[in-house]
């Protein structure tokens, strides 16, 4: 397989602060909202070039929501920032009835989002988010992978009218994505094409799958893996024409079996198209503390799960 060129390293969560800027400079109907976590957003450089237009709510997350919809009402484009766990559980009623229910454009952003968050345990490390919000009508779900391209979803979701959800996270990760990409909501980007097995992954995990595939290349088995950015619209065309190819998957995410990526994708597939999918995620537990690394590993969440997978769903192929 041909190797990925890694451009340096950095957070996702970066990656917005930066995308938040660009798109605050290209509209001047985006306004910010934190809660009281504005160094940890990376909503600093925001705050310093647009300081009108830039609200610190507190810690008051589903007054937050509340204030976005009120501002989307009256024709502006709120971007809410919190930790990942405070943007869904904290105010999914909040989100439900003032902004999916009446399709407020409201892009609503998370950071610190699954195990990678490491230290500060289980009552932050959401992991049932992106269910939670593909659940609701009309949102759209974003979890891009890398500095690059949170930074090119963020730009993105300013323009899409409607309500959206970008999740990124915490620890840095390889850049491998080009700096002057085009996103495009739902859909999916090929990462290197393969013939024994289709490798779906999403946000921390596409890195991961990457060397996972390197990991298949040498033991002869050829991976096609495919970075599924957006959740919801699934690009299923995408995921279709792929497993035909194969005829089998793997899905690779930092999330629960449950209402992820692996659940959208095994819908998609008992549907149209039955063929032998496994999941890399986690299995129904809350996370714990420790380093990103250490659970990563210890949550079946790293490139030794995502080979394992794809061998098993070879072997059902077979």
């Amino acid at each position: 397989m041909q190797a990925i060129a890694i451009l340096g390293s950095n957070d996702t969560r970066s990656g917005f602060g930066a995308g938040l800027l660009e798109a605050g400079k290209q509209d001047k109907r985006i306004v910010a909202l934190c809660a009281d976590l504005t160094g940890s957003l990376k909503m600093d450089a925001f705050k310093k070039e647009f300081p009108d237009r830039f609200y610190q709510v507190g810690i008051a997350e589903a007054n937050m929501m509340g204030i976005a919809a009120g501002l989307a009402t009256a024709g502006k484009i709120p971007f809410t920032g919190t930790f990942a766990n405070f943007s869904t559980g904290r105010v999914y009623d909040q989100i439900r009835q003032s902004i999916a229910y009446s399709g407020k454009n409201v892009k609503i952003c998370a950071s610190h989002a699954g195990v990678t968050l490491g230290e500060d345990g289980a009552t932050h490390q959401i992991l049932e988010d992106i269910g939670m919000m593909k659940m609701l009508p009309g949102m759209v779900v974003i979890n891009p992978c890398d500095f690059n391209q949170t930074k090119a979803a963020t730009i993105a979701i300013a323009k899409h009218e409607g309500p959206c959800y970008l999740r990124f996270g915490r620890p840095k990760v390889p850049i491998f994505t080009a700096p002057d990409q085009v996103f495009e909501i739902g859909k999916a980007v090929t990462i290197q094409e393969g013939a024994d097995v289709s490798i779906f992954c999403t946000g921390h995990l596409v890195w991961k799958s990457i060397q996972a595939a390197q990991a298949l290349s040498e033991k002869g088995i050829s991976a096609e893996v495919i970075n599924i950015h957006t959740i919801k619209p699934l690009d299923e065309q995408a995921v279709l024409d792929s497993v035909r190819k194969t005829r089998c998957a793997v899905s690779a995410e930092e999330h629960m079996y449950n209402g992820g990526l692996g659940d959208s994708i095994c819908q998609l597939l008992a549907r149209n198209l039955p063929m032998p999918l496994e999941m890399v995620g986690v299995n129904d537990t809350f996370g714990e503390s420790g380093t990103p690394d250490q659970l990563m590993a210890k949550y079946h969440l790293d490139v030794i799960d995502v080979v394992n997978a794809a061998e098993k769903a070879i072997a059902r192929k077979q």
